[in-house]
């Protein structure tokens, strides 16, 4: 929090420069500073703490990007940090409380939809430079063809662009126009995986594990394409991470019934150490809270 109040100081003193050159140096060097800055919330061990303190700088990057809004950093921060609120913070809590209080989820799950269309906005701002300012338009067109513009640098901005995208259409579902931008959410994400499947220690892997089943149009068991993810996952992470084991289990065993499998990867998932690899430490203690939540409600999941 320091940090984050030096940084505001800093933006105020940039935003009262009177020389537009020297306010737009001032505002780019402290959006470098900002967006390299994801590691401090990363390897924090306290959610709370950060649910607090995440919208002060998700705000503190808008305030930047109004001032100069084509920064590549601030523009994948923005994306990137739009999109872990709003799952992490916004959707979790709207699941847990849809049994129990069904006006209030839904109320929590249309500000995560505007949360992730924020992120989602960002991130085709932050690709658009790449292929022109009608980038949406070109990926709505034809998806596959948009996307072979990018390289191997490109592929935070598409994973978190494709992230983003994608959960703003499952809780679309009603939506057809939501709905028809599905081949676009693909085209980013596959071509995020041709480029660097390794990135983020498999974070595509695994996010692609909880798509397969529902992918349409592509040959093969979908399940079987999800398992073959998660071990890809699991390789990359060195098994430490624990979100591709909750992941197999919530969108593998639940439809398949398999609760036998479903209770041991979520018990292997609360086992894995938060502090063994410190840069996954938030993101290990946010997915082995789901996996307590996928536990507790393991009798509503299986009919047997």
């Amino acid at each position: 929090m320091r940090r984050a109040r030096r940084l505001f100081a800093l933006v105020a003193l940039a935003l009262a420069l009177g020389a537009c050159s020297a306010r737009q140096l001032a505002v780019d060097r402290i959006g470098d500073a900002i967006a390299q800055s994801g590691g401090v919330f990363a390897t924090d061990d306290d959610p709370e703490l950060i649910r607090a303190a995440a919208p002060f700088s998700l705000k503190l990057i808008e305030s930047l990007l109004a001032e100069s809004p084509r920064h590549k950093g601030l523009l994948l921060a923005a994306a990137r940090g739009f999109t872990q609120y709003a799952y992490a913070f916004v959707q979790q809590e709207a699941e847990e409380l849809e049994e129990r209080d069904l006006a209030r989820a839904l109320i929590l799950e249309g500000r995560a939809r505007r949360f992730y269309r924020r992120a989602r906005d960002y991130g085709v701002r932050g690709l658009a430079p790449t292929t022109g300012s009608d980038l949406v338009q070109q990926l709505r067109a034809d998806p596959r063809q948009a996307v072979r513009a990018f390289s191997t640098a490109d592929v935070p901005l598409l994973y978190w662009t494709g992230a983003s995208w994608g959960a703003l259409i499952a809780l679309s579902k009603t939506d057809p126009e939501a709905l028809s931008d599905v081949p676009v959410v693909e085209a980013l994400l596959d071509r995020s995986l041709e480029l660097d499947e390794a990135f983020e220690r498999g974070a595509i892997h695994t996010l692609l594990i909880g798509y397969e089943p529902v992918r349409k149009g592509r040959t093969g068991d979908p399940m079987a394409r999800a398992r073959e993810h998660f071990a890809r996952a699991q390789q990359l992470s060195g098994g430490a991470d624990a979100a591709p084991l909750v992941a197999l289990a919530e969108s593998v065993c639940v439809p398949q019934q398999r609760r036998a499998e479903f209770e041991a990867l979520l018990r292997e998932a609360l086992r894995i150490d938060p502090d063994l690899v410190p840069e996954s430490r938030l993101a290990n203690v946010l997915a082995q809270r789901r996996a307590r939540w996928l536990l507790s409600r393991i009798d509503n999941l299986f009919i047997e």
